[in-house]
C-alpha cells in the first residue's frame, strides 16, 4: 500500500518557487520566504515553525515593513478570497462594531506615530483586548515597538505555518 504524503512532505518536495509562494501566505516578506524555503527539508512541523519564527526575528526592518504591508488594519475586514485574507478574517473574528470604530481611531494614531500598521497576533483576543494593547503600545519608543512588532509577526507566522500544514484551525 503506498504511503500517504503529509503536507510537510509536499512542502519539502515542492519546487522553490512553489514553497516560497506558500510561505508568503504565512509572512509576506520575500526574504522570509526565500530563507525558510532554502532550509528544506524539515524533519517535522515544529522544526519548520521554529525556522519560520527565527527567520522573522532575523529580518531586516525593510523586510518587516514589506510583511506589514500585507496585513490589514486590525478591526477592518480583509477583503478577497486569498488564503491570507481568510486567515486574517478568522484571526480578527472577536472584534465588535463599537470596538472596531475605536480601533480605527487607534490605528490612525499608531500609523501617525510609527509609520506602519498596528500588528498584533489577534488569535484568541477580543477586540477590547486588542484595543487596550494598542493604547499601551502607543507609549513605546521606536526601538521598543520594533521589538514588539517582530514578536507579534513571529507569532502570527508560527500560527499560519501550522495552518499551512493543516495542523491548526
Amino acid at each position: 500500500m503506498p504511503e500517504t504524503l503529509t503536507a510537510l512532505d509536499r512542502f519539502n518536495a515542492a519546487a522553490d518557487a512553489e514553497a516560497e509562494r506558500e510561505l508568503l501566505s504565512c509572512c509576506a516578506s520575500r526574504a522570509f520566504a526565500t530563507a525558510v524555503a532554502a532550509g528544506r527539508p524539515y524533519e517535522d512541523p515544529e522544526r519548520l515553525a521554529g525556522a519560520a519564527e527565527a527567520a522573522v526575528r532575523g529580518l531586516d526592518w525593510p523586510d518587516v515593513l514589506e510583511a506589514l504591508a500585507a496585513h490589514p488594519r486590525i478591526g477592518e475586514r480583509p477583503a478577497g478570497a486569498a488564503r491570507e485574507a481568510a486567515w486574517s478574517r478568522r484571526e480578527q473574528a472577536g472584534v465588535e462594531d463599537r470596538t472596531r470604530r475605536e480601533l480605527a481611531e487607534g490605528n490612525r494614531a499608531y500609523e501617525d506615530r510609527f509609520g506602519h500598521v498596528y500588528l498584533i497576533c489577534a488569535a484568541g483576543l477580543t477586540g477590547t483586548e486588542m484595543l487596550a494593547r494598542l493604547r499601551e503600545r502607543l507609549g513605546n519608543d521606536e526601538a521598543a515597538e520594533r521589538a514588539v512588532v517582530r514578536h507579534e509577526l513571529a507569532e502570527i507566522t508560527r500560527l499560519r505555518v501550522g495552518r499551512l500544514l493543516g495542523e491548526a484551525q
